[in-house]
């Protein structure tokens, strides 16, 4: 298996530090806001990396992390006139809700900063006592990075000269300029929490770092904490920077051996931004779109690329969905359990081994679905290769995540609530009327059912319908 990995700008053979283990961490939300496109492209890159991963064999401890204290959460608790906990309670309920309909799988372990202070005071202690750390006279703590000589070996970012000149300006204490919090005092009666240092608040920096340590680190670390450390590109600068300095500063290893970042989610060609007023929250896109839909779109660009969200390659997309959906209407009511290896699961599974090169996977797909329609389409029962399809179809589910839904009701999409009631009603009294072998009340139901713009298909699974 191979990664790009983010710092040292080639692609690696992926070794992991355990024989058939790997620790993955992802740099999660920070729940004061719903979830955004962007939020979704990273988890969905992580959990398709995952996925990947186990198909390879490999036992994945997967972490991503809750941040759950920001001045961002503060500031709106204040401005709603409610606790913190409220607000983060609401937003990490609503970023599930909206991963889950994005089928995204729960990481392993989801730390959040408010429950693993313990680690943050003993990183900010060992920083102290090996020197790189200072504390000003107001009791904020910072990372002295002057001391790290390797700092910028992770972003590779090249200070000016002003930028490593030291500076007391407007009775700013930092030693330099790009040194920045560990720990925040606070002691006009805001929000904080007690510590060694005093009362404050950890640095967001922080968070990440201790919680690396705490829930994923190796036992006897030598040189590496994880195997691989994620998160969207606007991260690697000056977030995974510092995150690398700290770690590397207090425990005198390095926090990851691979690093991995997925590209930006632009809106018609705008990167996404709230400042931009395009910010589009996936609650929204999955009033419109259906939540499987999404992910197949979202997973459709290679993950290091920056994504351009639009409609109209979004229904280029759905019409490349729908050919799955109806290979998979074809065979419907076929059930195939097995484990059977064919050569199109060792196909896909090497494309998306190669730094998940989906483009590659979803052209496999394509392939498969066309050579088995047209096989289907010559004379015989081929029973062989509808069972093989079949256990394709349902790999992809697993390594993938789409194609789980019933062929008939993934094409009722767009449908609204009280037309499917509707319909569902015609078809039971349709059902009713056919059993008392009442056909002529069969035929006007059926009339009725096809005015709604739908057509109808009497399948031994019962009967279904979908859009025109």
């Amino acid at each position: 298996m191979y990664i790009f990995d983010s710092v040292q700008k080639i692609k690696r053979e992926f070794i992991s530090l355990k024989k058939n283990e790997v620790s993955l961490y992802v740099c999660g939300p920070t729940v004061y806001d719903d979830a955004h496109l962007g939020h979704a492209k990273s988890a969905l890159v992580f959990d398709l990396l995952s996925r990947v991963l186990r198909a390879e064999g490999y036992h994945v401890k997967y972490a991503r992390n809750i941040t759950d204290i920001d001045d961002k959460i503060i500031k709106k608790a204040s401005e709603l006139g409610v606790s913190i906990k409220e607000i983060t309670d609401k937003y990490t309920e609503a970023y599930h809700v909206d991963m889950a309909h994005l089928g995204i799988q729960r990481p392993d372990i989801e730390p959040k900063a408010t429950e693993s202070l313990d680690a943050m005071f003993l990183m900010i202690q060992n920083l102290l006592d090996r020197g790189h750390a200072y504390q000003i006279s107001n009791g904020d703590i910072y990372f002295d990075t002057v001391s790290d000589a390797e700092y910028l070996s992770i972003s590779h970012r090249v200070q000016n000269e002003d930028e490593k000149q030291n500076r007391v300006l407007n009775s700013d204490e930092k030693k330099n300029s790009a040194d920045f919090a560990l720990w925040k005092s606070v002691n006009d009666g805001d929000i904080s929490f007690d510590s060694p240092f005093g009362k404050g608040r950890p640095g967001w920096h922080l968070e990440c770092s201790a919680m690396i340590e705490k829930h994923l680190a190796c036992e006897n670390v030598s040189k590496y904490a994880i195997d691989i450390h994620g998160g969207g590109a606007d991260l690697l600068f000056p977030h995974h920077e510092n995150e690398a300095a700290q770690t590397r500063c207090s425990t005198n290893h390095e926090i990851a051996a691979y690093w991995m970042h997925n590209g930006f989610v632009n809106i018609d060609g705008e990167k996404m931004s709230k400042s931009l007023g395009n910010s589009f929250f996936i609650k929204d896109a999955l009033k419109i779109y259906d939540g499987e839909l999404l992910r197949f779109y979202l997973l459709s660009t290679h993950y290091r690329s920056n994504f351009n969200f639009n409609d109209e390659d979004l229904l280029a997309s759905k019409k490349r969905l729908d050919k799955l959906y109806r290979l998979k209407k074809r065979l419907f009511g076929l059930e195939v359990h097995s484990d059977m290896q064919t050569a199109f699961k060792t196909k896909l599974l090497h494309a998306l081994k190669d730094d998940l090169n989906v483009s590659t996977a979803l052209s496999v797909i394509d392939e498969m679905i066309s050579s088995v329609n047209e096989t289907l389409d010559s004379a015989g029962k081929h029973k062989e290769l509808k069972r093989e399809a079949m256990i394709d179809m349902a790999y992809i589910e697993e390594l993938l995540g789409f194609g789980l839904q019933n062929p008939f009701e993934y094409f009722q999409t767009g449908v609204d609530k009280e037309t499917r009631e509707k319909l569902q009603e015609l078809i039971e009294k349709r059902n009713i009327a056919k059993k008392e072998k009442d056909f002529a009340t069969s035929d006007s139901l059926r009339d009725e059912i096809l005015s709604y713009g739908v057509t109808i298909m009497d399948t031994p699974q019962g009967t279904f319908w979908e859009r025109v």
